[in-house]
């Protein structure tokens, strides 16, 4: 199937989502996090584009940027070569780091801008991660609320909090009361994939479990039992296939090693 031509944007700003190959774990810890974010500040040195917001999950990131002076593919294809390098390098592994090309929607308006930026700081609330955006280290919103660990000369806040007030406290005050209204947003997330999703966090997954061994008439305790291995093995299938749910997410859940759950 040929692939469909990138929708530009006439203002220039776009939301990029980039996920792991194969839905795979691609920022397996702090340091991984912490690199793709370095690089992101080395890549936008000349001046070729600017980061509004980020959030960069376990196997998938979103960005909300604005291309200056150059295309939107070279600047992703630097950012991702330099990244899968590095990931490449340090996991002494070959291949893609990458699933496809990276994923992008055009932003046209303040109204959509805005709501795309709400969108990525949810994400990891929206996964189960964190009950609240202020709670997730590797995202932007901290970088708005003056409360967060990214670096600052990686994120232009100015424009967009001036959307909100022209007065700094007021403006972040009305843009945290923005970020947690409760919505509807809808934005890009491998669309195809999410059709079938039933399990959308981590509470929907326990329950999931719960249900499926109360079916089998086991309990966790039992789970890990070599003679239930069948049944676990079962039971990761389906959350890799209803769950947004990380591998190293359902990892956790199960109490079992991230391996495992790769080669199932």
């Amino acid at each position: 199937m040929p692939r469909q031509v990138r929708k530009l944007s006439e203002s220039g700003i776009y939301h990029i989502m980039i996920r792991g190959n194969e839905r795979k774990d691609i920022f397996l810890d702090e340091e991984d996090k912490q690199r793709f974010c370095d690089i992101l500040k080395e890549k936008m040195r000349n001046g070729e584009f600017t980061v509004y917001a980020l959030c960069i999950m376990d196997n998938h990131a979103h960005l909300l940027l604005k291309v200056e002076n150059d295309r939107l593919a070279n600047i992703m294809k630097r950012i991702n070569t330099s990244y899968a390098y590095y990931y490449n390098k340090k996991y002494q592994r070959v291949g893609h780091v990458f699933q496809d090309r990276f994923k992008s929607e055009a932003i046209e308006n303040e109204s959509y801008l805005l709501a795309a930026i709400r969108y990525i700081h949810n994400n990891p609330v929206k996964a189960g991660m964190v009950k609240a955006p202020r709670h997730y280290k590797w995202s932007s919103y901290g970088s708005y609320t003056g409360r967060g660990s990214l670096e600052d000369d990686i994120i232009e806040k100015n424009m967009v909090l001036e959307m909100f007030s022209s007065e700094k406290g007021k403006a972040v005050e009305l843009f945290v009361e923005y970020m947690n209204q409760l919505n509807n947003d809808t934005f890009i997330e491998c669309e195809e994939e999410e059709k079938n999703k039933t399990i959308l966090c981590e509470k929907d997954a326990r329950e999931f479990v719960d249900t499926y061994l109360k079916g089998k008439g086991l309990h966790w305790g039992m789970l890990n039992v070599r003679a239930n291995y069948e049944i676990r093995n079962e039971i990761i299938k389906e959350l890799k296939e209803k769950s947004n749910l990380s591998i190293r997410q359902i990892a956790g859940l199960l109490g079992i090693n991230k391996n495992t759950v790769l080669k199932v």
